[in-house]
């Protein structure tokens, strides 16, 4: 075997697993992200007055191609696919853009045509994007990191608190009490010297606390064989496509948010599976993005990018094969051709996923902690780049329509926590650490750091401690200290 291959035969991600292992963790990966994958779909139907079927369609295209473009993502061909365990889906992050387009009289049939043509031009210009590693290194790719996770947070109290309830007025105490039995038996799973149950620990909390959901009453499963078994994907099913450029336009600046938040999940997927990227990994991975975005419309679905609640169940659960995540792309596809499959996930309790989510996203947001003690802070901007960083990147995240009044390119590119962070991050390490700038000096960076004469040092025995002022041994009788005549 030569170098080269032994080199990728070695990477961690390229482990495999028992088949039983590997369909269970797929299996994880899914319950993970099934929330936030039929969500964009379900409120953009509405926002196009779709009926209950037509929304199904729209939901069951979502699956179908999330998983069609996850396996692409993991598996990867010449040029296409960053050969990590990352999930694809529907992003968030065009949601506001694609219901204007709807609104502004296009329809769906010009939200597709708008998300082909960005597409198209995001699939040309992501080699040029995927240069921008450089420009990530911990001080950014730690603040990005710890911005995903706590952006997710929010996610995980809305499950908790329940679809449709009013969350100004919290959570009713029976979706409390689930949420903390399902957080519960994870951390009880978690600690089980077993590996393959401490490994699906999430996936197994999931199961038993809708267990325990069904005895409380707050399960319901009896709808699950309303509709179809089995149906294929349509094919431009509501319409061909309309291109029109202001709405090209909008789709391209969401595209530019895709990119960078994909970017960011790559770094940060390679961080905990503690493996190298470099751009042409990162380009690979963001033609596979663009190229599933610009093929979704043909069967009735929108945008793809890299969901960050999957990065945190590999944080959690230290399973870092990509071909576990394949296992899961594949699973979304099953579920994209038999809708009655999912409409079983879909009757999970959702305060079982939030007891569960909070471990998940919590893990994320550790692992950026992580990244971060790595960076040195020492005679440089880098406090003030991650303090500034997260400060902008919480700001959607404590008040959802701070930007409401800017203009609709700004509110696409900041109203995510995780693009702000990243934009912010980049231009601040940009100003200070690469513009010449780096050695000036402020009251951030002018503090001396203390310091003790290693002479002081080389006077202490094995044992020796200092309590209260005092210098004793490791008997416990106070030491000496000589102090020199002025």
């Amino acid at each position: 075997m030569s170098k080269r291959q032994n080199a990728v035969a070695t990477r961690p991600e390229d482990e495999r697993l028992p088949i039983g292992a590997t369909i269970g963790y797929g299996i994880q990966h899914v319950l993970t992200m099934y929330g936030g994958i039929i969500a964009p779909p379900l409120i953009i139907g509405q926002i196009a007055g779709l009926g209950q079927a037509e929304i199904g369609v729209l939901i069951a295209a979502c699956l179908f191609m999330g998983g069609l473009a996850t396996i692409l993502q993991t598996v990867g061909i010449p040029f296409f696919g960053s050969q990590l365990p990352l999930v694809q889906g529907v992003s968030f992050a065009g949601v506001a853009t694609m219901g204007a387009i709807v609104t502004s009289g296009g329809g769906l049939p010009a939200v597709f045509g708008s998300v082909i043509a960005a597409s198209v031009i995001g699939l040309l210009i992501a080699p040029v994007f995927a240069t921008i590693i450089r420009f990530f290194p911990p001080v950014v790719t730690g603040t990005v990191i710890a911005t995903i996770g706590l952006s997710l947070l929010p996610v995980a109290a809305g499950w908790i608190v329940g679809p449709g309830s009013d969350a100004s007025k919290g959570a009713v105490p029976e979706n409390l009490m689930l949420a903390a039995i399902t957080l519960a038996i994870v951390l009880i799973l978690s600690k089980v010297p077993v590996g393959a149950i401490s490994r699906l620990a999430i996936l197994l909390s999931i199961v038993l606390g809708t267990i325990v959901a069904i005895f409380l009453g707050k399960a319901d499963f009896s709808r699950v064989l309303d509709g179809d078994i089995f149906a294929l994907p349509q094919i431009f099913g509501f319409g061909l496509p309309t291109f029109e450029i202001a709405g090209i336009i909008s789709m391209f600046i969401v595209i530019l948010v895709t990119l960078t938040e994909t970017t960011a999940d790559i770094l940060a997927v390679s961080e905990i599976v503690g493996t190298k990227v470099d751009s042409k990994r990162i380009a690979a991975g963001l033609r596979a993005d663009m190229l599933s975005s610009a093929v979704s419309p043909i069967f009735g679905t929108f945008t793809q990018s890299a969901f960050a609640q999957n990065v945190g169940l590999v944080a959690i659960t230290g399973v870092k094969s990509r071909f576990v995540v394949t296992a899961g792309g594949g699973v979304l596809v099953v579920l994209g051709l038999l809708p009655v499959l999912g409409r079983v996930v879909g009757a999970i309790p959702s305060p079982v996923l939030g007891g569960a989510g909070l471990v998940l996203f919590g893990s994320v947001a550790a692992s950026g902690i992580r990244t971060l003690a790595k960076v040195d802070y020492k005679g440089n901007m880098n406090l003030v780049i991650v303090a500034t960083s997260l400060a902008v990147g919480m700001l959607p995240i404590a008040v959802p329509s701070i930007y409401a009044q800017m203009p609709a390119w700004f509110v696409t590119i900041f109203h995510s926590g995780i693009s702000s962070a990243a934009v912010t991050a980049i231009l601040l390490n940009l100003l200070f650490n690469h513009l010449g700038s780096a050695q000036r000096k402020n009251a951030f960076v002018a503090a001396p750091t203390r310091s003790i004469p290693v002479a002081y040092l080389e006077a202490f025995e094995d044992g020796d401690s200092v309590i209260d002022g005092k210098i004793v041994d490791r008997d416990g009788n106070e030491v000496t200290v000589d102090r020199p005549e002025h």
